[in-house]
Formats: C-alpha cells, structure tokens, sequence
C-alpha cells in the first residue's frame, strides 16, 4: 500500500498578482516549492505590468481576502505567513485581522511599495500602516534600503539610521543592500536584542523582478520548516543569490529569478 507524501508546511501567502510571473504570488509558490513547502496563495491585489514596469493595480475587497485566507486557516496548520503587496491601509487592517486567527506564527512581512522598475504599488500611508501596525506582530520584515527609507522617513537615511528608526516597531529587520553600486552587496540583520548580522555576496550583472518577493517566501518557508531565524535568513539569501545567477530575460525589461529547477549548480 502507498504510504501518504510527509506533511509538507503549509505557509499562507498574502500578495499581489503578478500577470508576467516574475514577481507576486507566482514567486511565492515556486521559492516554497523549492524550499519542501506548500504554498497557499490568497490574492491581495491584481496588477497590470510585465518585466519593465507596472502600469495599473487593483485592491480585491477586504471581504474577498478575508474569505480566501479564513478558507485555508481552517483547513490547513499553517506554519508560516507571508505578505507581499498589500495595496491599501484597509488591507494593512485585514492582515491584523487574519493574524489574530494564527498566534505564534511566524509572519514574514515584505513591505512591497514599488515595483523593481519603479512603479507605485500604493500610496506612502500604506508603509505608515505597514510599520505602526504590521511590524509589531511580524517576525521580521525584509525591505530594501528604498524601502527602508520611505518606512523610516529617512529620504536618505542609510541602513543603520533606518533600523534606529524602525526596530523600536519590529523584532527583527533584514535590509537588503542590492539597489547599491558597491562590487560586494551588504544584507543587514537588525535584531531588537541590539545584536546585527552582516551577510554579503558578490554584485551580479543586471536588473531583476521578484528579488524581494523570492526572498522573503523563501525566508518564510525555512522559518516554517524550523530553522533558527539567522540560519534561516542566510540560507534564504543564499538560495536567492543562485536564483539571480541563474535568472532568465523572458520579456523585453528585468531577468527573472529561475527559482525552479530544484538541482541548483553550486
């Protein structure tokens, strides 16, 4: 007799629809695909963009996806959450809502505000919302140093006066550092404890949509798998890096990170 496939964790996706499949709900599954998790997606927003930018967004109503997410809740142990693009501070509000469903679970929070070729993917209330509302019941939280700097305030605040800024709100604080020119990328890991990480790796070549996305799914799952949160933000930075080594120009804008296969070259 065929035994059953072992329990995979089940991580609950909150983003935003991608119809180019670079960035989105479609990262997400394929970096939890690759990290031995199942994915369950509950679409917050719909987009219209492609590799070079994004033209148009659509918020669902908050009675959709909260329909959507209750429906896996109470269905599925979810290990681990993950939010992308929100869109709108109502959503910020549905969030808060859906975690008070999931107690001690992990909630990886990507502050999604601009799209990779620069386009809004919500107004600046939406990071207010984010880090006065979000972040004091996130794990931690994954923005880039723009990012950063609009959750902060800082319009040119660097990575370290931005965490000042933002840890009084949220454990932990991961800035990533690709959006420099520097040869070598500096990811930052701010602890609230008052400890601080340093993860770097070599500058690829190019342009990509869906680093973030691929990062902070990837870093949900191994959160969701067990690992120790270190552990897991310098294995999720790892299998990132290979996912932009390897990535794909599928259109006429950025590369897109190959997520999957799983047999990476190291």
């Amino acid at each position: 007799m065929t035994q059953p496939n072992p329990f995979k964790p089940v991580v609950l996706c909150l983003s935003g629809h991608d119809p180019s499949g670079g960035a989105g709900l479609q990262a997400d599954i394929e970096a939890l695909i690759a990290q031995g998790c199942h994915a369950a997606p509950t679409v917050t927003a719909l987009t219209v963009q492609d590799t070079v930018d994004v033209s148009d967004f659509r918020v669902l109503d908050r009675e959709w996806v909260l329909a959507q997410a209750n429906k896996v809740i109470s269905d599925m142990p979810v290990s681990a959450v993950k939010l992308g693009m929100l869109g709108s501070v109502e959503m910020a509000d549905t969030v808060l809502e859906l975690m008070l469903r999931l107690p001690n679970v992990p909630l990886v929070c990507d502050p999604v505000l601009r799209a990779g070729g620069g386009g809004s993917l919500g107004k600046d209330d939406v990071g207010f919302a984010i880090r006065e509302r979000l972040f004091p019941v996130a794990a931690i939280a994954t923005p880039n140093l723009p990012e950063a700097r609009i959750l902060a305030e800082l319009p040119d605040g660097s990575a370290d006066e931005c965490a000042a800024k933002l840890l009084p709100h949220i454990r932990h604080l991961l800035i990533t550092g690709g959006h420099g020119d520097e040869a070598e990328i500096h990811n930052r890991l701010y602890c609230a404890d008052g400890s601080q990480h340093d993860f770097t790796c070599p500058r690829l070549p190019g342009s990509y949509h869906g680093s973030g996305c691929t990062l902070a799914s990837t870093l949900a799952g191994r959160l969701a798998l067990g690992e120790e949160l270190v552990s897991a933000v310098r294995s999720s930075l790892d299998y990132t890096w290979r996912t932009l080594r390897d990535a794909e120009q599928p259109g006429h804008g950025q590369y897109v990170p190959r997520r999957l296969p799983l047999d990476f070259c190291s």
